[in-house]
């Protein structure tokens, strides 16, 4: 599901905003709301995307959440040729509040 920010930012608080490491100089981001992860959109719809993790905290930074991590999903395993594991091999990181990098 996506959500605009600007419905994002009329919010008092929500629980955790996930920056999602995507690839080299790659990032997207996502909010969870009653336990549902949405992606957070422009007011045009395309998703919110940034170059640095900066960059996607300041773009965030009319949010308010209790919560705010930095998630990435890791190839090692299939890399280094381990067998298959059953669910995610997902690093998060908690990146502390928002206005810290204003």
């Amino acid at each position: 599901m996506n959500t605009k920010i600007s419905t994002l930012e009329q919010y008092a608080q929500f629980d955790k905003l996930v920056i999602h490491s995507l690839e080299m100089s790659l990032y997207q981001a996502s909010v969870i709301l009653d336990g549902e992860e949405h992606y957070v959109t422009h007011d045009n719809g395309s998703l919110l995307r940034a170059h640095n993790v900066v960059d996607m905290r300041r773009l965030c930074q009319n949010l308010s959440a209790k919560e705010v991590v930095l998630r990435q999903d890791s190839a090692y395993d299939e890399m280094v040729g381990s067998p298959i594991k059953h669910g995610q091999n997902t690093l998060e990181v908690p990146l502390g509040r928002l206005d810290s990098v204003m």
